[in-house]
């Protein structure tokens, strides 16, 4: 290795690591007045969007809506796919958490919650024969909260039901409206108390980051190097990562294999995608390619990486408020043809408590298909880039931005290479 690149090896360690020593955790200086002031704002979002669509209640089903309505967080992974704790907001009643039995009191001094209650649980892995009498107790008690704060109005939504709650609700007469893009448009407009929370996730990813660049030496193998990301986001207060998507050599080629025991080799590309929903629940969604053993870059690694950077500063200087995402795609980076085939499918896209709505296809897939609207102020855009032809490595570049009344901030400050 050369001094050079000892310099800017030291040089990311300092910065990007915590200044107290990498032996520690990071420890969140947000003040509580900032985390009560995204609750707040949170849950009024979702209220905005239920008077909007004319619903008398909003029932959630999604960890991620429950975080954000309540900031109530418990076993959020195993929760996604096994639906034992549940919540309702009444637009003209009281919010109700259903915990699992036995975790009620992990929602002690949150104050968006009214009623906390012992959820009812349905699903076949639990009840198994039981499990249509259990749906019909579920049905009951959702159907005459909702008669009795619903004015007459027999509207409400959900963001996600399987077919035997949301038959058992109709036949009580209520009329389904569907909850993802309520919950989508409350959640894609974030407020300064969001994105300070925001900034610290990103903070944490970014030492877990450094971690990664400092032990990309040859020998070590792709999961341990993807391992020091979740080592940082599990003891800095963060909560898991969405993908496994770090990879080196001629694994980045093509995109989106997880992560293996493959070793890598001095000189060749290690890229990553972090996906990584951190401190407070809120994603940082960041992206980079470097080389194993700090090496300088051959010619087509420099130019495949500037292409991918290329990309990445054209389209975020699109980035302003009122541009319509027909409009950005008209203006975005036109991929060259021998990069075609090995592309990325998408853009830019939203980003929050997880990846979120708007989503951008490349110009190659914007087609009549494609979602209509603007880029707004207060939204969290992901400007993605994703370069490669036949027989080199991929090249993963991303970066988080928040889109101001004037333009674009980036929200993360990880350095690009040196090419």
């Amino acid at each position: 290795m050369t001094q050079t690149q000892n310099a800017f090896k030291d040089d990311r360690k300092l910065t990007y690591l915590n200044s107290e020593g990498a032996d520690k955790p990071l420890i969140s200086p947000v003040p509580q007045a900032t985390l009560d002031g995204a609750r707040t704002y949170r849950l009024g979002r979702f209220r905005e969007q239920m008077a909007l669509h004319d619903v008398a209640g909003l029932l959630l089903y999604d960890p991620i809506n429950i975080r954000y309505a309540f900031d109530s967080s418990n076993m959020q992974v195993w929760t996604s796919h096994n639906p034992v704790r549940y919540a309702m907001i009444l637009a003209e009643g009281p919010t109700i958490l259903w915990e699992f039995k036995g975790c009620e009191h992990l929602n002690d001094g949150l104050p968006g919650i009214d009623d906390i209650r012992t959820a009812v649980s349905w699903m076949f892995m639990t009840k198994g024969d039981k499990a249509p009498v259990g749906v019909q107790a579920w049905a009951d008690e959702i159907a005459d909260l909702l008669r009795q704060h619903g004015g007459g109005n027999t509207r409400f939504a959900a963001d996600k039901l399987d077919g035997p709650g949301l038959h058992a609700l109709e036949q009580r007469g209520l009329c389904y409206v569907e909850g993802a893009e309520l919950t989508e448009r409350a959640r894609s407009i974030k407020s300064p108390e969001e994105i300070e929370l925001m900034r610290w996730t990103i903070r944490v990813c970014e030492a877990g980051m450094a971690r990664i660049y400092e032990h990309s030496t040859p020998g070590a193998t792709e999961r341990e190097l993807w391992a020091h990301l979740h080592f940082e986001n599990a003891r800095s207060g963060g909560d898991w990562l969405e993908t496994k998507l770090l990879t080196c050599g001629t694994n980045t080629n093509p995109w989106y294999k997880e992560c293996s025991d493959r070793v890598c080799q001095a000189g060749e590309m290690i890229s990553f995608d972090t996906d990584m929903i951190g401190p407070y629940g809120y994603c940082a969604d960041l992206s980079r390619s470097w080389t194993c053993g700090y090496t300088r870059m051959t010619n087509t690694q420099r130019r495949i990486y500037g292409s991918a950077l290329e990309q990445i500063n054209h389209n975020l200087d699109l980035i302003k408020p009122g541009m319509s995402y027909a409009e950005f795609n008209a203006k975005s980076w036109r991929i060259p043809d021998d990069h075609i085939d090995y592309r990325y499918s998408l853009a830019a896209h939203g980003v929050g408590m997880a990846d979120e709505w708007p989503v951008i296809p490349l110009h190659v897939d914007f087609d009549e298909t494609a979602m209509s609207g603007s880029i707004e102020p207060g939204m969290v855009i992901c400007v993605e880039s994703l370069v490669a032809e036949k027989g080199s490595e991929s090249v993963k570049l991303e970066t988080q931005v928040l889109v101001t009344d004037t333009g674009s901030e980036r929200l993360d400050s990880f350095p690009w290479e040196e090419t």
